[in-house]
């Protein structure tokens, strides 16, 4: 490892097969936390490369524990973290109401490394218990048309520097791995970025896959659509900037979506929002992120005609429905 980063330290970049081997070796716990906690600081002064992203995502998705599910036609709706804006679970929460509208979801969440909470820790904390056995995965994905995959249980690199990303509290590169590694390989994903310069290098990385993707920005920063400002939204066939108005909904302020200070309270609002006593801010940016999800796999029609279905998912109480299913 002192060699690597005296390479790096010296502003040199890695090559795709490089970052693979590290990565490979990082999993395999052959370096100690000082070691590697020196190697993710270089990406915390410079951006990630692509061939660097490549690298690293061919290593996980190589040493990633199989799973197969019994769809080919899935959805991840995944931010990458690391906004620093402490919101509530939006993709989570917007993936149980893309869930109830009839299309099924195959989350890929973690623990929260740089923020209070991430979707595992609320997943954890209101009674879900993580799988990697394909046949219950697939029972979820049938009874409640959702099923939940828990990064570490999956990627062994993952699990091997939780408690250090834990310990730094700093966005790394390793948020960026995240929603490029989902298991399932679903065919479609929904991903929030934090700044636009990721979302290039997702787009670049993103153009050579076979499956559809669609990325989304807050034009203030955050990972999501947030209704705080504009969203631009980038697909395989361009991109575009989308004001709220745009998207059928009145601009927020960045305190209406704000998540609790513990996980216990994150959770408490998670669950209020399912069970249809969200405020009108918080429901707003759900449905904004669970329409644009739906539009995406262009099955359901336009995307007003995505937003009553979203709508309907919320207030008729089947996204809550299906959250109740996932925990039996």
């Amino acid at each position: 490892m002192k060699e690597i980063l005296q390479y790096l330290f010296n502003h040199h970049t890695l090559s795709k097969s490089e970052a693979k081997a590290i990565m490979i070796e990082i999993a395999q716990n052959k370096f100690n936390g000082i070691e590697v906690t020196a190697f993710i600081s270089v990406f915390l002064m410079r951006n990630i490369t692509l061939k660097e992203l490549e690298g690293f995502r061919e290593a996980l998705l190589q040493m990633a524990v199989p799973v197969t599910l019994e769809t080919d036609d899935s959805i991840d709706i995944v931010g990458t973290g690391g906004d620093g804006k402490n919101t509530i679970n939006i993709s989570t929460l917007s993936s149980f109401v893309v869930a109830g509208a009839g299309q099924k979801v195959t989350k890929h969440g973690n623990y929260g490394a740089s923020t209070h909470t991430g979707s595992s820790n609320v997943m954890e904390e209101i009674g879900y218990i993580f799988k990697t056995d394909s046949d219950m995965l697939n029972k979820d994905l049938e009874k409640a048309n959702i099923c939940f995959l828990h990064a570490p249980y999956f990627h062994p690199a993952l699990q091997s520097v939780g408690t250090l990303r834990r310990s730094l509290g700093l966005r790394t590169f390793f948020n960026l791995l995240g929603p490029l590694v989902n298991p399932a390989k679903p065919r479609f994903s929904m991903i929030g970025v934090y700044n636009m310069e990721i979302a290039r290098i997702y787009q670049y990385l993103l153009q050579k896959d076979e499956r559809e993707f669609i990325l989304v920005h807050s034009m203030d920063g955050y990972d999501e659509i947030s209704l705080t400002h504009d969203t631009k939204i980038i697909t395989k066939s361009g991109e575009d900037i989308y004001s709220t108005e745009d998207l059928g909904f009145d601009s927020i302020g960045p305190e209406s979506i704000k998540a609790g200070e513990t996980t216990h309270e994150t959770a408490k609002i998670f669950r209020n929002i399912l069970l249809g006593n969200g405020t009108k801010q918080q429901n707003s940016v759900i449905l904004a992120n669970a329409a644009v999800a739906l539009y995406h796999t262009n099955k359901f029609g336009s995307y007003d005609d995505c937003l009553l279905l979203a709508q309907d998912s919320l207030e008729s109480g089947k996204a809550f429905r299906c959250l109740q299913l996932l925990l039996e």
